[in-house]
């Protein structure tokens, strides 16, 4: 049987048109077929219809009738959810002969189905039992072999062929091909494989690549299938000028200096959904969307609409909830974006949990550059964790380059901080601090990668005269996703960090290192590890930590998952022995991240707890 869509529009192309052949050596078109099957069914309908007529008018007697489906888990939703047999059981006023009509149609509905799982050779058989009350109907399906992909053809034709850069681009495309050898064919995994392999060249320079043929030509003799894809690239686009609708309170260069790419760009879709993600982000807008209009006339500069939709200036919010490394926690907050009327942001925070209670103000100026943003930030922190009591207050700036995905930060902040007890460290300590940090993020999804690694590193130091101890800082961190088919992917995870300083003792509590918790090692409380003076766990120059996790998706947006992680904190290096943490979690895919639900168990000391993190680390 073949399915061949060759010249076709994208949006007229169907799924699957099933073609049964009449014996080894002959089959009936599949444009004959296309025609009949519709009619066939039809006039099947028509029937259903005529015979429920007098059932409708009928208010005696009524039979009812249960549906037993006898098949593998493979094919068994999809028949029950196919069956207009499943859908009437119910209904009153069914009568024999109608219910003899939806039996045939049945046989029918569960070969489909069954083509559409992948199995084309499928046995099916239905029969009334009314020796039961009510009767049962009875659908046996023996599915057989599933069909296998065997030869896959996905090529490309248009300007993409003689680009510079293009055989990049059809290898991309062909690399993230969703149905390949080996896979079972299903209806449903062959659309998607096309779709994405569209979106996946669309993604690049071709903005208007469309499907303009397929074929997939299935055996179901042999079990296999042979698919022939052909995408049409069009021609390469480039930015042009942005078209900007639905701004009353900001100059237009808010948005244009928010952009990440200049006229004259090649185009990408990473790019544009980078820009929006920058205008969200502002909050000066409650709603930002980005299109280019892909016409192939004006493929060298195509105009980008820019719609708009403001939010208000002055924005009350707050919460309550609960998280496992600080229990229940409340947030309030007050936000005005325009306190200036040129777009200087304001915004001020007051959080409380059960460890930590913190006050912060912050300013950021409205974008004069599309390479960066400047913020302003004052902040007072308190924390009682794991023994030791510390109050900070924090004030400087921060200056954070546009692209996410080379992204660089620099900072200055001066740090007074007060801890106690007293006895077992230096009670009072100050530092100018200025700090420099870059992250290299190449990943597939910069919410929720699948794939690829992000890596930061942060170097920074306290000078002498202006710090109670002169001393350098660095972080180092390294993530990385591994696919090791669709549904199930490996995440590894190192970090490591050291004060650079002959002693702890005079150094701000925030620029030393504690660890343990929901989003470094599970299976330990917040912040638990570290040096031990007394009851006190304290801040120590070094820390290092490691984390593997093995992800199983079971549906689109959740899955479970393995890991363990090992890392500790301490004064010397030399006292940097990990405890380990293992566990089992769920995951949830959600706009902001993935969510976790971790049950972990701490080796150390032997206990069982529970984390709830969302979002990436870094």
């Amino acid at each position: 049987m073949r399915q061949n869509n060759a010249a076709r529009a994208p949006t007229d192309l169907p799924q699957v048109v099933v073609s049964p052949r009449l014996s080894r050596n002959a089959a009936v078109p599949s444009i004959v077929q296309g025609m009949l099957a519709p009619l066939a069914r039809f006039a099947l309908a028509s029937l259903i219809f005529c015979a429920a007529l007098p059932a409708l008018a009928d208010t005696g007697e009524t039979t009812r009738y249960h549906v037993e489906i006898d098949a593998p888990s493979s094919v068994k939703g999809a028949v029950e959810r196919s069956l207009d047999l499943v859908r009437w059981q119910d209904y009153a006023g069914l009568n024999p002969e109608l219910l003899e009509l939806l039996i045939t149609e049945a046989k029918a509905q569960t070969r489909a189905a069954a083509e559409a799982q992948g199995y084309f050779a499928a046995i099916v058989s239905g029969a009334l039992d009314d020796s039961t009350t009510p009767p049962t109907v009875r659908i046996r399906v023996e599915p057989g072999e599933p069909t296998l992909v065997v030869e896959v053809s996905v090529e490309a034709t248009g300007a993409v062929i003689e680009a510079a850069g293009g055989a990049d681009a059809i290898a991309a495309m062909q690399a993230k091909w969703l149905l390949p050898q080996g896979a079972i064919f299903r209806q449903a995994d062959w659309a998607a494989a096309k779709t994405a392999a569209v979106q996946a060249l669309a993604a690049g320079r071709y903005a208007a690549a469309k499907l303009t043929g397929s074929e997939a030509d299935v055996d179901p003799e042999t079990h296999a299938a042979r698919l022939r894809v052909t995408i049409d690239s069009g021609p390469p686009f480039r930015f042009g000028a942005l078209e900007i609708s639905g701004l009353e309170k900001y100059a237009d260069t808010t948005v244009r200096n928010l952009a990440t790419f200049a006229a004259g760009d090649w185009y990408s879709i990473e790019a544009l959904n980078e820009f929006v993600r920058r205008l969200n982000a502002t909050g000066y807008f409650a709603s930002a969307q980005a299109t280019l209009a892909p016409d192939p006339e004006h493929a060298d500069s195509a105009q980008v609409l820019v719609t708009l939709l403001e939010a208000p200036a002055k924005k009350f919010s707050g919460g309550i909830g609960f998280a496992t490394d600080v229990l229940y926690l409340a947030q309030l907050s007050f936000d005005n974006v325009n306190i200036d009327g040129h777009g200087l942001q304001f915004r001020s925070d007051l959080r409380v949990d059960s460890k930590q209670q913190d006050a912060t103000v912050k300013f950021t100026l409205a974008p004069r550059t599309p390479a960066y943003t400047d913020s302003f930030i004052a902040k007072l922190d308190h924390t009682d964790i794991s023994g030791l009591t510390t109050k900070d207050f924090a004030f400087g700036w921060t200056r954070r380059t546009s692209d996410a995905r080379d992204q660089t930060t620099y900072s200055t902040f001066y740090y007074v901080s007060q801890q106690e007890p007293a006895q077992v460290v230096l009670d009072h300590s100050h530092a100018l601090y200025a700090e420099v940090g870059h992250a290299w993020r190449r990943v597939d999804d910069l919410m929720a990668p699948t794939q690829g690694y992000a890596f930061s590193a942060q170097l920074g130091g306290g000078p002498p005269a202006v710090s109670t101890r002169a001393f350098g800082r660095g972080i180092a961190q390294l993530a990385g996703w591994i696919p090791i088919d669709t549904k199930t992917q490996i995440a590894l995870r190192a970090d490591a960090g050291a004060v650079i300083a002959s002693t702890s003792d005079g150094i701000p509590a925030p620029l030393l290192f504690r660890t343990g918790g929901d989003t470094s090692v599970r299976g330990y409380a917040f912040q638990s590890l570290g040096p031990r003076v007394g009851d006190a766990t304290i801040g120590g120059r070094y820390y290092a930590l490691a984390s593997a996790e093995v992800v199983r998706w079971i549906g689109a947006s959740w899955g479970l998952a393995a890991f363990v992680d090992a890392g500790n904190a301490a004064d010397r290096v030399r006292d940097l022995k990990p405890v380990y943490g293992y566990g089992v979690g769920g995951r949830l895919r959600t706009p902001i991240g993935p969510f976790r639900l971790d049950l972990a168990y701490g080796e150390a000391t032997k206990t069982v707890r529970v984390h709830l993190s969302v979002g990436l680390a870094f």
